[in-house]
């Protein structure tokens, strides 16, 4: 398999962080979104939105990051990142949603860009737009995680799951924009449990070729 990703793309690091869990072999292959190398024809004639990550396989061209995780999930199950029980995927299922659609979609390089050149916004303006919406999501999620007494170190459970591939390339792009991590306790505590497995750690952006 074929990754083509970036290094600080927070949709390309929860990719690597399932493919190291499930222990799978794939190439990574850099795609600059600092040169805007994803709006080039070549990219775009592998994915016509011109966003990351692809996975490409012999026979496939996988995009859009949930149904690469939902397609691993499917054609790779004996490190499963879903509970068995219905409730139980629900459960991560909504969990990944709120930082997969509710925060990181707001905040991802496309729409900062719109709001620098497009709309002339401050980079202080633009670091308190993304701590906004960032504060609003772990505020929610912090609370459900606070209240699941069933939960071990992770999301969900004891075992990592999908939550957790979702949730620590956001804590990750926290950090960047200076969010002030104390108040999300245990968001920093799986954060950093998570960070004992060497899925997570590999899947680092500091630990990618093309990080700089």
């Amino acid at each position: 398999m074929k990754l083509y990703g970036y290094f600080r793309s927070g949709t390309s690091h929860r990719v690597r962080i399932a493919l190291n869990l499930k222990e799978l072999d794939y190439e990574s292959i850099s795609v600059d979104l600092s040169k805007d190398e994803q709006l080039e024809s070549e990219f775009k004639a592998i994915n016509p939105q011109g966003l990351v990550p692809v996975l490409q396989t012999d026979d496939l061209q996988l995009f859009q990051s949930p149904a690469i995780l939902e397609w691993l999930e499917e054609n790779y199950p004996d490190t499963p990142l879903l509970p068995k029980d219905s409730a139980g995927r629900m459960r991560v299922r909504a969990l990944s949603a709120m930082v997969g659609c509710d925060i990181h979609p707001i905040n991802n390089r496309r729409i900062l860009q719109y709001l620098r050149h497009e709309l002339s916004v401050e980079e202080e303006g633009v670091k308190a737009w993304c701590q906004r919406w960032i504060n609003d999501g772990f505020t929610a999620l912090e609370k459900l995680l606070e209240e699941d007494k069933q939960r071990g170190n992770f999301c969900y459970g004891n075992s990592p799951t999908l939550a957790d591939c979702y949730l620590i390339p956001q804590v990750y792009s926290a950090r960047r924009f200076e969010v002030d991590m104390s108040a999300y306790p245990n968001i920093e505590a799986i954060d950093k449990h998570c960070h004992t497995l060497q899925a997570f750690i590999d899947a680092e952006p500091s630990n990618q070729e093309d990080a700089f």
